[in-house]
Formats: structure tokens, C-alpha cells, sequence
């Protein structure tokens, strides 16, 4: 039997080895609530990425022309990039929140809250971004004069369907997230595959219609492609409910990512080489992919409203998955005290109810907000340039933290891994930066150009009096 001080002594060494060799924090979780394996968490990553921004982009970006196919092969370095880095820090620390526990875990407890506050913003602001969106689709078949009151009915239903079906469960929301992946790709892929047959030289002349400079109109295009992969870390966000978090969350990452990738280049391609982009800037072609499947099949409207309706189902799917997302964040933040108590209480089927409703609440509140007094591809673009703008801060304060940890870990880790990680991290921080720099808005009316920004800061100085009065309930965060 060791002396009172050995054991002491002992109990010491062990702890601090511990602490040294064994550095990550786990999701806190109930084992209940992990209701997602690989299937389901990569159909998370692929339903989040893959909502309907990519079938509105072309209208979004006819103003630019084909040279937007520049800019999206750019995005997707910058998205490939991000999606590697949260792979390799989701199995250091699979933790609650993924980026919000990366930040806070590196600088502590203000950065933290100011990540967790912006990713939330992000969620709710980029599930009124997508319904908008997917408002496109649905007057296809109905409200075809597009009228402003009913476009807010059709969104408003669009966002409170996905909210009940997160309401009823984790399981529920997963299997219904699988689903509507599914009947998102069938269309997509083929236009990403027969379309190619079908593309026209002449269509990518002129290349670029901005009358801006080639340099000018990538980094514009840019920032609008870069919203279209909002959605690579949520895996990592939703480490909670992911069973396997070490294992099964840098796989769907990465998986997912490129997934979605390589659908995202060759239908962009496919959209561009079938129809011209003064054509594409016209009012009835905003429905671009339901015009290039009718092109594809020779004329008719019942290609196209096959591919309108999977569009929808898409639009549904996505907020399904980004309806949790927007709870999950202010729910790992509860839980340490930097979100007000109420987040973090877990209803009956055990998900964050309030979370649920308060973000669906606010999303709804924006819709409203946003159709007041402009067109819906202006409400779009300028909530697209605002969700990039809030997600871009904790994509950037991930990378920070990346490169914090990583300089830290030079005398633990293989040289080559190292600066592989280093170099990733940097690119994925100048991305991040260049969302930020390039996220304004087209057009004549300050109001509409520095909108984007406008919305971000007030969004921002929200937060301020929800910092103060947690400040004395927040944990300490635990160190890498």
C-alpha cells in the first residue's frame, strides 16, 4: 500500500497526464439522443449544403454571367478547405456546437458567445434565405403574378412544417432528412449528367455581363456561390446527436462536401451552357433549373414541373436539417452558460423546443421584414450576403484556432500533417476573410448595397445585452 503521500503524489502524475495526453472534450449528450450514424449525419452535411440556393443561383448571378463558374470552382476550394479543417477538429474536440466550442475553447468565453451568437444568426437568417428561395419553386404553380402577401403565407408555411417535424424528435427529423436527400439528388444529377449533351458554346458569350472587371465580377460572384456550402460544419454542430462523433463526423464532412461538390460544378455548367444569361435574368426563367430540364426534353412544362416540385422537397429538407442546426447552437451554449437557461431545456421527445420555435420565430420575422417593399431576388441575394457575412466570422475564428492549436502542437505532431493542417487552415481562413470583403449588395440604393452589413450589425448589437446578462452564469471553457 503506497504512503498517504505517495498516493497523493501519484494521484497528481495522473491527473496531469491525463490532462496532457487526453484533451477533448465530448458532447454531452444523452446516449437517447444520438440518433444519427453515418447515413443520416452525411445527409445532414448534403441536405444543409444542398438546399435551394443552387437552384436559384443562376438567376442570382445572370448579372455576372458565366464567369460566375470561375467563382463557384473558387468557392468550392474554400468549401473543400473548411470541410477538411472541421473534419480534423471535430476528432480533436467532438464537442457541442463544433465551431462555437473550437472558438471558445482557443479565446475564451467572449469570443465564444460572439461565435455562438453569429453561427446562430447565420442558421435562422439562412433558413429565411432558403424558404425565399424555395418560394421560387412553389409559384411555379401557384401565385404566378407573384404577389407579396401570398409570397409571405407560402414562406411562412415553408418554415413552420420543418419546425414540427423537428418537434416530434430526433429520429423523425433524421429519417426525414435521408428522404428528402434523396429526392434532392435524383433531379440534380440528372441535369448534372444528360445536360452535358445538351450544352451550347454560344451560351457563355458574352462571359462577363457585369461591366465590372473580370477580377471585380469573380470576387462578387464569389460571394454569393460561397452561401451555396453553408452547411460543412454541421456535422461537427450537431456532434451531440451523431453516435460515433470521433469517427462518424470527419467522414460525413468530408464525404458530404464533395458530394455536393461535384454536383454543384456540373449542373452550374449545364444551367449556364443551355440557357444564355440575358435570358437567365429575365423574371420567368428565375425557375432556371425547371427551364433547362425543359430545354433538355424539348419544350413542354411537365420536365420542368417535375424538377420545380423536387426542388421544393429540397427546400423542405434543407430547413428540416438547418431547423435543428438552429437549435443545437444556442443549446451547446446554454448548457455553458453563455445562452440565457431556457435553450437549454430539453422537451418530452428530448430536442431543444425552445430553441426551435424562437428560430423559426425570428426566420419568419425576417421573411416578413425583407418583402417589405422590394423584389424576391433582392430579398434573396441581400439575405444571402448577410448569413455569409455571420457564418464567416466562426469559420474564420475556427481556422484562428486551428492554427493556434496546431503551432502549439509542433513538437507532438508529424511535421508533414502539421503543415498540411496549417496550410488548410490558412486557406480556409482567406476565404473566409474574402466572403466578408466582397459580401455587397448589387444596385443603385445605398440602403440595398450595404444592407447585408447593415442587417449583420444590428443582428450583432442584439447580442450585447445577452452577453452582459450571462456573464455571470458562463463556465469556464476547457483548454486544448
Amino acid at each position: 500500500m503506497d504512503p498517504p503521500v505517495g498516493r497523493a503524489g501519484r494521484r497528481l502524475r495522473e491527473v496531469a497526464m491525463a490532462h496532457e495526453t487526453l484533451p477533448r472534450q465530448r458532447p454531452s449528450s444523452a446516449p437517447a439522443e444520438r440518433a444519427m450514424g453515418l447515413t443520416q449525419s452525411t445527409a445532414l452535411v448534403v441536405g444543409s449544403i444542398i438546399a435551394v440556393g443552387i437552384f436559384s443561383l443562376p438567376y442570382s448571378l445572370a448579372s455576372y454571367g458565366p464567369i460566375s463558374l470561375v467563382a463557384l470552382l473558387l468557392a468550392t476550394i474554400g468549401a473543400a478547405a473548411l470541410a477538411f479543417m472541421f473534419a480534423v477538429m471535430s476528432r480533436r474536440m467532438p464537442a457541442d456546437g463544433g465551431p462555437y466550442a473550437y472558438a471558445r475553447a482557443a479565446f475564451g468565453n467572449g469570443v465564444g458567445f460572439a461565435n455562438a451568437w453569429s453561427y446562430w444568426v447565420t442558421a435562422w437568417a439562412g433558413n429565411a434565405a432558403i424558404v425565399v428561395g424555395c418560394v421560387f419553386y412553389v409559384e411555379h404553380f401557384v401565385n404566378k403574378g407573384g404577389s407579396a402577401g401570398w409570397s409571405i403565407v407560402i414562406a411562412l408555411a415553408g418554415l413552420w412544417i420543418p419546425a414540427a417535424v423537428n418537434l416530434t424528435g430526433v429520429r423523425n427529423m433524421a429519417a426525414f432528412q435521408v428522404v428528402t436527400t434523396i429526392l434532392k439528388i435524383v433531379p440534380l444529377a440528372l441535369i448534372s449528367t444528360v445536360g452535358l449533351f445538351f450544352i451550347k458554346g454560344a451560351s457563355f458569350t458574352p462571359w462577363n455581363t457585369s461591366g465590372e472587371t473580370n477580377l471585380s465580377a469573380i470576387g462578387g460572384a464569389m460571394a454569393i456561390c460561397l452561401f451555396i456550402y453553408l452547411g460543412v460544419e454541421t456535422a461537427a454542430v450537431a456532434a451531440g446527436k451523431v453516435r460515433d462523433p470521433e469517427r462518424n463526423i470527419p467522414r460525413s464532412t468530408v464525404l458530404g462536401t464533395l458530394a455536393s461538390a461535384v454536383i454543384y460544378l456540373l449542373s452550374m455548367v449545364v444551367v449556364f451552357g443551355i440557357i444564355p444569361a440575358a435570358d437567365l435574368a429575365k423574371g420567368q426563367n428565375r425557375a432556371s433549373y425547371s427551364v433547362a430540364f425543359n430545354h433538355i426534353v424539348g419544350g413542354g412544362t411537365w420536365a420542368g414541373d417535375v424538377v420545380a416540385a423536387a426542388v421544393i422537397v429540397s427546400g423542405i429538407g434543407a430547413l428540416n436539417g438547418w431547423t435543428m442546426i438552429c437549435a443545437e447552437m444556442p443549446l451547446a451554449a446554454a448548457r455553458d452558460g453563455l445562452f440565457p437557461a431556457a435553450f437549454g431545456r430539453m422537451s418530452s421527445r428530448r430536442v431543444p423546443a425552445i430553441g426551435i420555435v424562437a428560430s423559426t420565430a425570428l426566420a419568419s420575422a425576417a421573411v416578413v421584414v425583407s418583402y417589405l417593399g422590394t423584389t424576391g431576388s433582392t430579398v434573396f441575394t441581400t439575405l444571402v450576403l448577410m448569413t455569409g457575412i455571420t457564418a464567416a466570422v466562426p469559420y474564420a475564428f475556427s481556422a484562428l484556432a486551428q492554427l493556434k492549436w496546431r503551432w502549439h502542437d509542433d513538437h507532438r505532431v508529424h511535421t508533414a500533417r502539421l503543415w498540411r493542417d496549417l496550410v488548410v487552415a490558412f486557406v480556409a481562413l482567406f476565404f473566409s476573410l474574402a466572403f466578408i470583403y466582397y459580401s455587397r449588395n448589387t444596385g443603385d440604393s445605398w440602403w440595398v448595397v450595404w444592407g447585408p452589413f447593415l442587417m449583420t450589425g444590428a443582428a450583432g448589437l442584439v447580442g450585447i445585452p445577452v452577453y452582459l446578462s450571462q456573464r455571470g452564469r458562463m463556465t469556464e471553457p476547457r483548454r486544448q
